[in-house]
């Protein structure tokens, strides 16, 4: 068969050429930019950016040899697998990343003396223990924490949970010349609701 790549859109597309495109639908714009597709650039317009992908999906392959020369049907199948198998690598590269990032954020501050000092003032209360009973074990820590130096400031909450009942910790906590303290604490439990202070 004549090679028709390249041809613009009354190009003859081949049978082999015009199937679903796993790179097209994936990659999008990405592979739109690769593939001289310009089209795909529509995902970033709402109302059509989802349906858009299924588009790619069944016509990027067709619009692919129409829009750039290819060597050969096989050189144009050889790429577009490619194409795919790079449309499976780059998003699990992506969810790796961020959530190696995410769980590295919530190491530090699980690891913060701010959260220690919250997580110290919540066992040793007599309060928080006769709700919860003992041992209490403690989540994650979400919030912010500023620092500048030897001075910062947090604000931090995380569940708290023992054998008789579960709730959460708010803590503020400011550190002042290297040292942390907890301004304020408070044990809220997830059955009444009732607030337990935690004094310093």
């Amino acid at each position: 068969m004549e090679n028709t790549s390249g041809g613009g859109a009354g190009a003859v597309v081949p049978p082999e050429v015009n199937r679903w495109n796993w790179g097209a639908f994936l990659l999008t714009w990405i592979w739109g930019m690769g593939n001289g597709t310009f089209i795909a650039f529509l995902v970033f317009v709402p109302l059509v950016n989802i349906p858009m992908f299924f588009v790619l999906g069944a016509k990027g392959g067709a619009w692919a040899w129409q829009n750039k020369r290819w060597n050969s049907v096989e050189d144009f199948r050889r790429t577009q697998r490619m194409w795919a198998r790079w449309g499976i690598i780059i998003p699990v590269l992506f969810v790796l990343l961020f959530g190696g990032i995410f769980w590295s954020i919530l190491s530090a501050m699980k690891g913060s003396d701010a959260y220690k000092l919250a997580v110290s003032e919540l066992q040793r209360s007599e309060q928080v223990t006769e709700v919860l009973g003992t041992p209490i074990t403690t989540g994650f820590p979400t919030g912010g924490i500023q620092v500048s130096g030897g001075d910062g400031k947090a604000n931090l909450s995380f569940s708290a949970e023992g054998p008789k009942g579960k709730g959460e910790v708010y803590i503020e906590a400011v550190e002042a010349m290297g040292q942390w303290r907890v301004e304020h604490a408070v044990f809220e439990d997830a059955a009444t609701k009732q607030r337990i202070e935690l004094q310093p």
